[in-house]
């Protein structure tokens, strides 16, 4: 481990914590919209600064500032486009309605963005739902839904203890607060005696990441990282009782579900043989880390070279951070996106427009960059269709 810090983890209130990676001047936001060019390149930037707990394997950004960060209407990360993750967040809907018997019951999500898990959740179940998110935007579509789910363009906080609900749900939101007391204190109070309130929560897998190198998945806007052990710890420390941690969608996502018990919630048993194989993971990071980066430099070069048109397919994180971290601001001239709400914008630091995908029938590229592997095969058939043969390349 490269330098120890003497800093308190939120998780495990263990005293130190080790630096073991940095990444300087990033974009403070890679999901917010710029109309211009200029003012793009242009955007705020922070610096990352992580570090590892050796007693619970959490991993955070010391260099977080929380008030470089405000979420508006204009932040969009919204991945309901893609059908890829449609059939994933439509499917995730159908298992936990019928796991948790939810027909007729009251929801609650916290961090909904533009709300289509939680009206998901409100259909398939005549559910009736309620969804705090400072980013949602109204849209004319869910003014059919008015009777039966309501947002509040808001963070959810302790002003808002006097919502109840059958079902609690949070995805992708833990990982934006730099101490997740912050939000499951208040979370784990305004539960109280209700001990049949089914908690759910799903967030980024730092194995991904820091294992199987997704390196792209680094961003300012994330400040915690967790692993297993570590967000079943933190839960634990407030009066939860975790039924399970699992993997989902291609290992990309971790997913918890628990419940709240009176009792003082007993210790979890960290598992050390687990914390020591990601302690080995984060100790090789860094040079790994160059080793990929370098790799694309090559590879991008060699684009250039054979006087190739390339673009990257995917605008959200991942994309931005490629773009930034490879210094792209020439080389690259266009980025992909099926989200109508971001074409025609640019990108955090680097400056790329951002077009729709049938923009590629006229342009023509030689490469298309995907960002994200997953969504390969959607966009295989989508330029096959066009008629077009890239050659497609998974980061």
């Amino acid at each position: 481990m490269e330098t120890l810090l003497d800093k308190t983890c939120p998780i495990c209130a263990s005293p130190h914590q080790a630096l073991f990676f940095e990444m300087l001047a990033v974009p403070v936001y890679c999901n917010l919209l710029w109309s211009d060019k200029q003012a793009a390149q242009n955007c705020p930037k922070a610096d990352i600064k992580l570090t590892f707990c050796p007693s619970c394997g959490f991993i955070s950004n010391v260099a977080f500032a929380p008030t470089k960060l405000g979420y508006s209407q204009a932040y969009e990360n919204s991945l309901h486009y893609s059908q890829r993750f449609q059939d994933y967040a439509e499917s995730l809907a159908q298992q936990l309605v019928k796991r948790h018997n939810l027909y007729n019951k009251d929801i609650i999500e916290i961090g909904c963005g533009k709300g289509d898990f939680l009206i998901e959740l409100c259909q398939r179940g005549n559910n009736r739902g309620v969804g705090f998110d400072p980013s949602y935007v109204p849209l004319a579509e869910h003014n059919s839904l008015n009777n039966q789910v309501q947002f509040v363009q808001d963070f959810y906080s302790e002003k808002y203890k006097t919502y109840q609900a059958d079902f609690i749900c949070c995805r992708h939101t833990l990982e934006h607060i730099s101490n997740p007391a912050d939000l499951l204190k208040p979370l784990r109070e305004a539960i109280g005696n209700r001990l049949n309130t089914v908690v759910f929560f799903e967030v980024p897998n730092a194995l991904e990441t820091f294992r199987r190198l997704a390196v792209w998945d680094i961003i300012y806007e994330h400040c915690c990282y967790f692993v297993p052990t570590s967000l079943a710890q933190a839960f634990a420390n407030y009066r939860f009782q975790v039924g399970e941690v699992r993997e989902t969608f291609a290992g990309q996502f971790l997913c918890l579900e628990a419940l709240p018990i009176n009792d003082t919630s007993p210790d979890t048993v960290p598992n050390h043989d687990d914390i020591e194989a990601l302690r080995g993971d984060v100790s090789a990071f860094t040079k790994k880390f160059q080793t990929k980066v370098q790799t694309w430099q090559q590879t991008l070069a060699k684009i250039a070279k054979a006087g190739q048109k390339a673009v990257v397919w995917g605008a959200g994180s991942k994309g931005v951070t490629f773009l930034n971290l490879l210094k792209l601001r020439d080389e690259i001239e266009y980025i992909v996106d099926i989200n109508p709400r971001k074409q025609g914008m640019s990108v955090a630091g680097m400056g790329q427009k951002i077009v729709p995908p049938e923009f590629l029938r006229d342009y023509q590229p030689d490469v298309v960059i995907v960002m994200n592997p997953i969504y390969e095969g959607e966009i295989r058939k989508m330029v096959a269709d066009w008629g077009l043969t890239p050659e497609l390349i998974c980061v």
